[in-house]
């Protein structure tokens, strides 16, 4: 079994805590490209896979937040959702909704965050979610 050195267990503690909601057709290849090219990111982010963007609840994110995550990221298809052509503006008013009840709560809309990750968008999703946990430090801690 592998040793975790106190530094590496600070520096995972110090990460903010992000919740990816991703979808499994899309955004779930470019973020296990990511792993598999071995980019580095947070050690802090978890990964949820669903069919569609716009099938997440404004709740759960407010949920997540409220519950021991930093910061919501959503991981979305863009104009390539396979469900739904008009899934960009259905999961942008998801986000929009999260951050509005966030705001009714006090908390900081700036926790919720939604990009376009394609299927071969390891570099992308790596810089957009490291710059993302970057933003998260300076708001929570």
């Amino acid at each position: 079994m592998a040793e975790t050195s106190p530094a590496s267990a600070e520096a995972r503690a110090a990460s903010p805590r992000v919740l990816v909601f991703s979808t499994n057709t899309i955004s779930d290849p470019g973020i296990d490209l990511a792993g598999s090219r071995h980019l580095h990111y947070s050690p802090g982010v978890v990964v949820i896979s669903l069919p569609c963007a716009s099938g997440i609840k404004p709740s759960w994110i407010v949920h997540a937040l409220e519950h021991g995550f930093d910061g919501v990221f959503i991981a979305a298809d863009g104009d390539e959702c396979a469900y739904l052509p008009d899934c960009s503006r259905r999961s942008a008013a998801i986000a929009e909704e999260a951050q509005a009840m966030l705001s009714e709560r006090g908390i900081a809309a700036s926790r919720v965050k939604m990009g376009a990750i394609c299927s071969v968008c390891a570099e992308p999703f790596t810089r957009q979610v490291t710059e993302f946990v970057e933003e998260l430090a300076e708001v929570v801690g």
